[in-house]
């Protein structure tokens, strides 16, 4: 079943999250904390994000996880002054935990070589503008172009890209506004199922999220706590519900901290 305010999350969930010792809220970045920019240096937060998440973080009651796929290194900044917050970062490769302690996982030789030739063969195409290597991938931008210009680059990209989907090792994963070449595992599933590898079963928990990257996460946890699609438009998703941003996001986050506080 597919809600968005009309028909709200259930009271029960709220109901356990406000009994509950600790509870855990998993989070995307662009599309569901933030909204789309052309400049992604400049994708930050919708302004009543951050506070909510400290309010949140200050009940002592939560487990906040930010799980995006961009690197830690180019979220970090954007999530200013939040500081106690964990964050799993290129889909679950790079791992930066509440403490500052920084891991990343190991990737196969062959298969990083494979990345830096499809990174060398994006620049000889034209595309090393448009392009970003980043722990365990490779993603080409069109965000903010014309129509044109997006299926130019678009046909380019999958060009070079697409022989490298016979490595069994590899993806080729489209999101909103661009593609990339990544490994296989870990993804946003596993993330979320190593996260949840030391909660209690009965602990409330809520991953939320926007792109088609999030769907392997929202199929991780469905049955294990809720998964919200937030986007402006409805498609179709794992996810048990759908929340339109910012405004019925902010709303959520809201009662997620108001019962913590009850």
């Amino acid at each position: 079943m597919h809600l968005s305010s009309e028909n709200p999350i259930p009271a029960t969930f709220f109901d356990a999250l406000r009994a509950a010792s600790t509870s855990v809220l998993l989070l995307d970045y662009d599309g569901t904390l933030a909204p789309f920019q052309t400049e992604r240096s400049r994708a930050y937060p919708y302004p009543e994000v951050v506070p909510l998440l400290e309010g949140i973080l200050d009940t002592g009651r939560s487990r906040i996880v930010i799980v995006t796929g961009r690197s830690i290194a180019d979220v970090r900044p954007l999530l200013n002054p939040l500081r106690a917050v964990e964050i799993w970062g290129s889909h679950g490769i790079e791992h930066l935990s509440v403490d500052g302690i920084y891991s990343q996982s190991e990737i196969p030789a062959e298969t990083a070589a494979s990345l830096s030739d499809a990174m060398s063969r994006l620049t000889a195409a034209g595309l090393a503008d448009s392009a970003e290597a980043k722990p365990g991938g490779v993603a080409v931008h069109w965000r903010g172009l014309s129509t044109d210009g997006t299926k130019e680059i678009y046909t380019r990209a999958h060009k070079c890209l697409r022989p490298f989907m016979q490595h069994p090792g590899l993806k080729l994963l489209e999101f909103d506004g661009g593609v990339e070449l990544r490994v296989a595992h870990p993804h946003k599933g596993d993330a979320v199922t190593a996260i949840l590898s030391g909660c209690p079963p009965q602990t409330p928990v809520a991953y939320l999220g926007d792109d088609h990257t999030d769907e392997a996460a929202f199929r991780a946890l469905n049955f294990r706590g809720i998964t919200i699609l937030v986007r402006s438009e409805y498609r179709r998703t794992n996810a048990q519900f759908w929340l339109h941003p910012p405004h019925e996001l902010i709303h959520f986050l809201q009662q997620w901290s108001d019962c913590l506080r009850a």
